[in-house]
């Protein structure tokens, strides 16, 4: 990751910088962090989801990528899941109120992110398997799942008393969503993108 030598004190004036370019930054210690370019796994498994997800019926206007939740942590102000599947709450917020879910805003029924390369020892692993989920745990997000690419899972975590429950699906496992209990698609189906 590259730092940008800004400083901000709020995540409103972190919302309303643009630097005229299509760098992604998270705000970390009032630090502005780019983000490394997404590896193009991650835009296609999001789209995968989205299409299975719209199978379903869901309206595609609940299906986004790009938007950010405000979240409670040390570091970070905000995180940009690779797929998120709003409320019809959450997005309404959303759209009245800017380009991020805020903290008090209804929460989506679902995040998806795709898991970053890394041994349990590496940064990336410390954020995606502990900070992440920790973070939207606070938020209430009942459910978040993890697709590791590199490790040809997907966990599905459910949170049950303020806490995530994952489990894990591989191979010709169903996954099974507690929010979209009618989603038909494999671990295998998902992981099958070409790398």
């Amino acid at each position: 990751m590259t730092q940008a030598k800004l400083q901000f004190k709020t995540i409103d004036e972190y919302l309303e910088y643009d630097d005229g370019t299509d760098t992604h930054y998270e705000l970390v210690n009032g630090e502005l962090i780019a983000l490394p370019t997404e590896e193009p796994i991650n835009s296609t498994i999001a789209m995968v989801l989205a299409f299975a997800f719209g199978a379903l019926s869901i309206p595609a206007h609940r299906l986004a990528i790009g938007h950010q939740i405000e979240v409670e942590s040390d570091e970070v102000s905000a995180r940009q899941p690779d797929l998120i599947v709003h409320s019809e709450m959450s997005i309404s917020a959303l759209l009245s109120g800017g380009r991020i879910i805020r903290m008090g805003m209804p929460v989506p029924l679902l995040v998806v992110e795709v898991v970053s390369p890394g041994d349990p020892n590496s940064k990336n692993y410390r954020r995606d398997y502990i900070e992440k989920p920790k973070e939207y745990a606070a938020r209430g997000i009942s459910e978040l799942w993890q697709v590791d690419p590199g490790r040809s899972v997907v966990n599905v975590l459910e949170l049950v008393n303020g806490a995530y429950q994952s489990r894990p699906f591989a191979g010709e496992d169903l996954i099974l969503s507690p929010q979209f209990p009618n989603l038909q698609l494999t671990a295998a189906q998902l992981l099958a993108v070409p790398r």
